[in-house]
């Protein structure tokens, strides 16, 4: 059952989602009316889950599901996925590979790029140590409170020479 992003536990679970550039705003209103569709019919073993997103920076995507009474199931868990493989096919988007590393700039300005090529993108010095990464590690609400982490203080760092 959908319920608003702010209404949720901050123990609701959390998935990541970046897009490779900005959804416009006819854009981030079909997000908004299919991911609210979704979320309100979200089920695990037939027991609907309250769940919400929310679209950070005009540019990534959360999804959230309060675990607390009935876990999220691998099945309720694909069909999030192809929700937003229909979002990718609707708006011409690249939501679900993950292989992909959210920067942003010292403008404020998002980079979403290939994982693989960082360390030579680094070696140019396209990337820098002040840089700030979405920390892909984040499990629940509450931690989107330390969404962003600075380049030297994350994985990325043993790319730089000390």
């Amino acid at each position: 059952m959908y319920q608003p992003f702010d209404q949720l536990p901050d123990t609701s679970r959390i998935w990541i989602y970046a897009s490779s550039r900005k959804f416009s705003v006819a854009e981030q209103e079909v997000i908004r009316k299919t991911l609210q569709d979704f979320c309100a019919g979200w089920a695990t073993h037939g027991k609907e889950m309250p769940s919400s997103f929310e679209i950070l920076h005009e540019q990534l995507l959360v999804l959230a599901v309060d675990e607390s009474q009935l876990g999220a199931s691998g099945c309720s868990i694909d069909s999030s996925v192809r929700a937003l493989q229909g979002l990718e096919q609707a708006l011409d988007l690249d939501l679900v590979n993950q292989g992909k590393v959210t920067l942003k700039d010292e403008d404020g300005a998002l980079r979403v790029l290939p994982a693989l090529g960082l360390k030579s993108k680094i070696a140019l010095g396209q990337i820098t140590p002040d840089l700030e990464v979405v920390q892909p590690a984040l499990q629940t609400k509450a931690d989107l409170k330390h969404l962003w982490l600075p380049v030297r203080k994350s994985w990325l760092s043993s790319y730089f020479s000390n």
